[in-house]
């Protein structure tokens, strides 16, 4: 059995329950850091950890969210829609389907039809 490593680090981190449960969580609406905390009942330097891994992974994105006087902090919030894993040929493979928000899609169709 072979996976690469990219594929091996995204399936160990979505074995910690804390990072299914950050997922699920953001996957409702963005949080942030200390709302995290008290949704999952655990200490804000565990969610602080978890949160990173999973940017750097692209499972959540990082906003800053401006509040009514003037403040800000950053929310996290899911950015994969779903995830394909392939065993075939002593292998294993992770493909992951990041959400795209509406300028997004507009920039990739609009690359697309220039590109043709």
């Amino acid at each position: 059995m072979s996976t690469d490593d990219s594929a091996d680090e995204l399936l160990e981190l979505l074995g910690e329950e804390r990072v299914r449960q950050i997922l699920a969580a953001t996957s409702r609406e963005p949080l942030s850091a200390k709302e995290l905390s008290e949704e999952c009942d655990v200490a804000l330097s565990t969610i602080y950890r978890r949160v990173e891994d999973m940017v750097a992974h692209d499972l959540l994105v990082e906003r800053t969210q401006m509040e009514a006087d003037g403040s800000h902090h950053s929310v996290y919030e899911a950015n994969v829609d779903h995830l394909n894993v392939d065993v075939e040929d002593g292998t294993i493979a992770v493909k992951m389907h990041v959400r795209e928000d509406a300028a997004q899609r507009f920039s990739r169709i609009w690359s697309d039809i220039r590109d043709t």
